[in-house]
């Protein structure tokens, strides 16, 4: 008897597996193609991190999980040690290792840290497969404006491109930061920069650009970010005379101990403000920095594009999908995540056929890579744009926010004030 149930068993088990595996091949015809995710998913930006990949799913369940008779399957990776909290070189490569080395793996999606691609590009561009970012806005990754030597070819070591983002660069954000800066009426700049990829990178920009309209800057200064205490270099700001500190940066390098104590130094409005780029429009920047001391210093922050509550079709109706589905407003770069993740089921939908004939998984991945590269007229959020021969958008939409009092759990939160040219 036992026996017999046991037989019993084992024949429902294999008809429910071959019920589930005639599911799969309905649904998935041509089989599956996997995306992989690679940004911080702890720390300081697990905000952030979880809103790119709110923003990837949102993307994906659009078409249902299926593009052209493949299954879409989202892989999500931490590129961040557990050690710091913050990203690290070996695990990126660790995880653009594991993406390329996967056969079903089609994309690869990321990073946040334009530091963290100089790290993954080389390898998912060796594999030809494309590499998009939600995020990365450091010039010399795509382009020769505000690169350093041998810039962006070092990143390309296939000679072509296989790098895209639906973002403007900073070479365009730190000029307009500079130019806001001007028109607020700054009269002397004291720059600070973390002495990393982005944040070194969009400082030397917007000191450039200060110096070309006629902007004194006191002086251009890497911070030791692992510091606690950022007071002997506040000192030096407090004798410049300098009447607004300008940092390049982003949440997890210091940011907030720098606010912070900009206020316990008397560093305050209107004697001295304080003006950063988009890796600060954070809230867990407001919440390190205190809303105290970031409406002391009357921060303000650029971001690169519209805000979202200033979004018209597309991107007007992707905040409203995403606040329904999710439940809560969208991160500064979640709907950049999905904007990424549409470019790249188009682009999928587009190349099928080549897909299809392809001999093995890299002429598949040149296939996805080639149809993105070719993206043009796209309908986004922020309106109609094309990648160029660089991977780069084709608009230059700039934002410039505010820090102010609010009825949040935090107190304050960043509004939008104007748009920046």
């Amino acid at each position: 008897m036992k026996r017999s149930r046991m037989i019993t068993v084992a024949v429902v088990l294999c008809a429910v597996a071959l019920v589930a595996n005639n599911a799969d091949a309905q649904s998935c015809p041509r089989g599956k193609l996997r995306l992989y995710t690679s940004w911080p998913m702890q720390g300081a930006m697990l905000p952030e991190g979880t809103g790119m990949k709110n923003g990837v799913d949102l993307a994906v369940s659009e078409v249902g999980g299926v593009v052209a008779g493949y299954c879409l399957e989202i892989v999500n990776l931490d590129d961040a040690s557990p050690q710091t909290g913050k990203w690290d070189g070996a695990v990126e490569a660790e995880n653009a290792n594991k993406a390329v080395g996967d056969p079903l793996a089609i994309v690869y999606i990321g990073t946040y840290n334009s530091g963290a691609a100089k790290v993954s590009i080389p390898i998912t561009n060796r594999a030809h497969m494309a590499q998009v970012t939600p995020a990365n806005t450091y010039p010399g990754l795509t382009k020769k404006r505000g690169a350093a030597p041998g810039e962006p070819e070092i990143y390309r070591p296939g000679g072509f491109v296989n790098y895209f983002r639906p973002i403007p660069a900073d070479d365009i954000q730190g000029a307009v930061g500079a130019k806001w800066a001007k028109r607020m009426g700054a009269k002397k700049v004291y720059v600070l920069n973390d002495q990393e990829l982005y944040g070194k990178g969009i400082a030397d920009v917007f000191e450039a650009t200060a110096k070309k309209i006629g902007l004194p800057v006191v002086a251009n200064e890497g911070i030791d970010w692992k510091q606690p205490d950022q007071k002997p270099v506040l000192t030096k700001v407090r004798a410049s005379g300098a009447d607004l500190v300008y940092l390049g940066g982003v949440i997890e390098t210091g940011a907030q101990v720098i606010i912070r104590q900009m206020k316990e130094a008397g560093l305050t409005a209107p004697r001295t403000r304080f003006l950063g780029p988009d890796g600060l429009l954070e809230e867990e920047l407001l919440k390190g920095a205190t809303c105290d001391a970031a409406l002391a210093t009357d921060m303000r922050v650029t971001f690169a594009g519209l805000p979202f509550e200033k979004m018209r079709g597309i991107g007007a109706k992707t905040y409203e999908t995403y606040k329904t589905k999710f439940g809560k407003e969208p991160t500064s770069y979640a709907l950049y995540a999905a904007e990424g993740g549409r470019v790249i089921v188009d682009a999928i939908k587009r190349a099928a056929p080549a897909i299809e004939k392809a001999k093995d998984v890299t002429e598949k991945r040149e296939a996805v890579r080639k149809a993105i590269a070719s993206t043009k007229n796209f309908e986004g959020i922020n309106g109609k744009w094309s990648f160029d021969e660089n991977g780069d958008v084709d608009y230059d939409t700039m934002s410039g926010f505010k820090a102010v009092k609010a009825d949040t759990p935090v107190g304050c939160k960043f509004q939008f004030e104007t748009i920046l040219e």
